[in-house]
């Protein structure tokens, strides 16, 4: 599947279609938190922050790995879970994103591109 980079807004519909395609009721999904950005469809985290680093510049410290489960909403939509979110030079040891602002951030952004 291609990757696809969400820049303005996609719906929920085509994000169950993607999932269905692929893993069934997830999708991988990579957030840059600076830009604002989300890229989705790749079969791993790494393939999508590739892509946002050599398409639009991506910085590896805004780059944040989660998965979406489209057919859900509120906290059931996003988990936090990607071997790219261990960074220890920029303060992340797990695969969890640890910093609550950066967490929150990332619902933002999500919650502003993903439409019904």
């Amino acid at each position: 599947m291609e990757i696809k980079i969400v820049k303005d807004s996609i719906n929920k519909k085509r994000l169950i279609d993607m999932a269905k395609e692929q893993f069934g009721d997830l999708l991988k999904a990579v957030v840059d938190v600076e830009q604002e950005i989300i890229a989705v469809g790749g079969e791993m985290h790494a393939d999508e922050e590739v892509i946002l680093m050599e398409q639009e510049d991506s910085k590896r410290e805004h780059t944040w790995g989660i998965n979406l489960y489209p057919e859900k909403s509120g906290e059931e939509l996003i988990e936090f879970d990607s071997i790219i979110n261990i960074k220890p030079s920029y303060g992340n040891r797990s695969r969890d994103v640890e910093n609550s602002k950066t967490k929150e951030k990332i619902k933002m952004i999500v919650n502003k591109l993903i439409v019904e």
